[in-house]
């Protein structure tokens, strides 16, 4: 079961997204907040996901994000938001957010991306990826590429490492890629601490974020929707016996 708490500053939005919840099996609402009491409530009722509705009373959402990301156990944080420029999602990726998305998500494709974010994947909004990507790693107008130091980076990461973080961008969880690439649970995890360290990405969101604007990552399609190929992007390995998996992706 899934556990979910649900902030945002209208009364009307929280009541249909908790109906929207609600409705689906394995997925619970724990809890509610206008934002004013948000840190509190998930301090309450440690739910594995924080829908977080950005406005209102809520404002842009920062403050709700630092104040859970201090919590012993913290949750997965999607963020709802207006649509807008990409220097407010891009805000929300440095402070921990898991997921980003427009606040007229279709019903369906909002419980995927609770499940997906539940799971340890992240989501991107393909609507957004595009400002939030130009946005955070600091392409101006006249389009520089890459953030100083990003293409360095990128270098010293390992063949495994970029196979990694190129699923890592399509939101599927270390489970999954562990089954995409036929590798344990722990080694992908290994990886994805790895590839981050060199990356300096705070989190998932913010390596998928450099996984697509270094080209690691095929032709855009919908951020939930990517997951259910796990191998969508080429990488299928021959099955090898354990040890030697295991040997060959450090």
């Amino acid at each position: 079961m899934i556990r979910v708490v649900v902030v945002d500053g209208e009364a009307l939005v929280r009541t249909a997204l908790r109906q929207i919840l609600q409705s689906t099996d394995g997925i619970r609402v724990v809890g509610e907040d206008d934002g004013r009491g948000a840190v509190a409530t998930v301090a309450e009722t440690a739910p594995d996901v924080l829908l977080l509705g950005a406005g209102g009373s809520v404002g842009d959402g920062t403050a709700v994000l630092r104040g859970v990301r201090a919590l012993p156990a913290p949750p997965a944080v999607a963020l709802l938001t207006p649509a807008d420029t990409g220097e407010r999602m891009v805000h929300a990726l440095r402070e921990g957010a898991a997921g980003l998305l427009f606040r007229d998500i279709a019903p369906a494709t909002l419980v995927d991306a609770v499940r997906v974010v539940a799971a340890g994947g992240t989501v991107l909004a393909p609507a957004v990826r595009g400002a939030v990507i130009d946005e955070y790693l600091g392409v101006g107008a006249a389009g520089t590429g890459a953030a100083p130091g990003m293409p360095a980076a990128a270098g010293r990461l390992t063949c495994r490492e970029r196979e990694v973080l190129a699923l890592v961008a399509t939101g599927l969880s270390n489970a999954e890629i562990a089954a995409c690439l036929d590798l344990g649970t722990g080694t992908v995890k290994d990886h994805v601490s790895a590839l981050r360290r060199k990356l300096g990405a705070r989190n998932r969101v913010t390596a998928a974020v450099a996984a697509h604007r270094l080209g690691l990552v095929p032709a855009p399609q919908d951020a939930v929707s990517a997951r259910t190929p796990a191998c969508a992007h080429g990488f299928s390995p021959a099955p090898r016996p354990r040890a030697a998996r295991e040997a060959g992706s450090r």
